[in-house]
């Protein structure tokens, strides 16, 4: 679970402060022209602020888990922060907020 919780911290750091824009589904086919129109530091910085969330939320799933001695409340934090982060993320990045016009 920790494991997984840091992969999401680095993978919100290298897209956002490394610039690796092609891990984003979807912006590295794009053609030129249509990259322009995008506002994709905005983008990296909503992954960065849903991927660093993710993590927290099942960092603090992982100790309070540890903490009560109920190993539920691990799978609730980890099942929880992906079924809310993922969509919230995709619904988040291909709304109209990013387009430039």
């Amino acid at each position: 679970m920790i494991g997984i919780a840091l992969f999401f911290i680095l993978l919100g750091v290298l897209i956002k402060y490394g610039k690796m824009y092609f891990l984003i589904a979807g912006y590295n086919t794009m053609p030129k022209a249509e990259r322009e129109k995008v506002d994709i530091d905005g983008i990296a910085t909503v992954f960065r602020n849903v991927m660093f969330a993710m993590a927290l939320v099942m960092i603090l799933g992982y100790f309070l888990a540890d903490w009560l001695n109920n190993p539920d409340i691990e799978n609730v934090a980890f099942f929880g922060a992906l079924l809310i982060g993922v969509p919230y993320l995709l619904m988040k990045t291909n709304s109209d907020a990013f387009k430039i016009k």
